[in-house]
């Protein structure tokens, strides 16, 4: 069975049918024939954890602003040195370049469905990059 993960936040494959028509038609045509299967994933940590008990899928959808919230850890005195943002969908194509790398997998295929113009080219160089050399 084919397997596309689909990483966004925002984006739902299975409410908005035309984000999967647009990004990858396959699966929107052929995932009710029991041959194609959508797992809709919002962050980075249910990105790293799909894979780590799954095996990498046939493809991925990257988008890459996975949270506009900047949090700040609460109760620390230094709370305005202390905040971080969430992981990106940069940081979960890093991540998945070095599981690649660790496991002797090729680069699944993948698409950047990210509005993010930066971004989405940052995530298909470093992509691309590995490709061609792992």
């Amino acid at each position: 069975m084919k397997k596309l993960l689909w990483l966004d936040d925002v984006r739902n494959p299975f409410v908005m049918a035309d984000w999967l028509l647009q990004w990858s038609p396959e699966y929107y045509y052929e995932k009710d024939n029991g041959t194609h299967e959508v797992i809709w994933v919002k962050d980075y940590h249910e990105f790293v954890d799909w894979i780590q008990e799954n095996g990498l899928p046939t493809e991925i959808g990257f988008d890459h602003d996975l949270a506009d919230v900047v949090y700040s850890k609460r109760g620390n005195i230094d709370m305005l040195k202390s905040t971080w943002k969430e992981k990106t969908g940069m940081d979960a194509a890093k991540w998945l370049v070095d599981y690649c790398i660790e496991h002797k997998k090729e680069i699944p295929q993948f698409f950047v469905q990210s509005a993010n113009p930066v971004g989405k080219k940052n995530i298909i160089s470093l992509l691309n990059n590995a490709i061609k050399h792992i």
